[in-house]
């Protein structure tokens, strides 16, 4: 991934690294401070019910975050890139795994209509969350911002979401850490 890195830092292009995740309305239980003898308890309704999450990191700490109620597809992942690439200047380089909806014929059309002009996607190899940055995102945004976070419904859900990533996107330092212990340079 490196050589990637290096030849769109040269040529001006702004790297992305993109993924999806779930949130669910079970809270993520973190240890806590609590008075001797007062353990805290949780109480929530054991629902399957989630939200799931597409999100993209730059170098510079912009943070994109798209929600929805469903499961995400390629249609829903051309959405993205195109809200992303309404809000970034120049060439673009999408860094993500090898999800199939990274590879199907909706996102292979989005490029060839005049999109893989600005756009190129980069495939991290094999399983290697770790070269992920956007995974520390996840990480940081379930186990610190919404850390024991008990939500009745989606709706709650998704509110808290918006206020956990609006404190995020104020804390550039959080996401250009995610990016440098993923082995990137900043």
């Amino acid at each position: 991934m490196a050589c990637p890195q290096r030849k769109a830092e040269a040529e001006g292009w702004t790297v992305i690294w993109v993924d999806q995740s779930g949130f669910s309305l079970l809270p993520s239980v973190v240890r806590t401070y609590a008075p001797r003898g007062r353990t805290p308890i949780l109480r929530v309704l054991l629902k399957r019910e989630h939200l799931s999450v597409i999100s993209g990191i730059t170098m510079d700490a912009k943070l994109f975050l798209q929600v929805q109620e469903r499961a995400f597809c390629s249609p829903d992942v051309v959405r993205f890139l195109k809200h992303m690439l309404r809000h970034l200047t120049g060439k673009v380089l999408v860094v993500w795994d090898g999800s199939p909806i990274h590879r199907g014929k909706v996102i292979k059309a989005f490029l060839a209509d005049g999109a893989g002009e600005r756009l190129q996607l980069e495939q991290l190899p094999g399983y290697a969350p770790k070269l992920n940055p956007d995974e520390g995102i996840w990480c940081y945004l379930k186990r610190v911002e919404l850390r024991n976070v008990c939500c009745v419904d989606l709706r709650h859900l998704r509110s808290e979401l918006r206020l956990a990533t609006a404190r995020l996107r104020h804390k550039q330092d959080i996401i250009q850490d995610c990016i440098r212990e993923a082995g990137y340079h900043v």
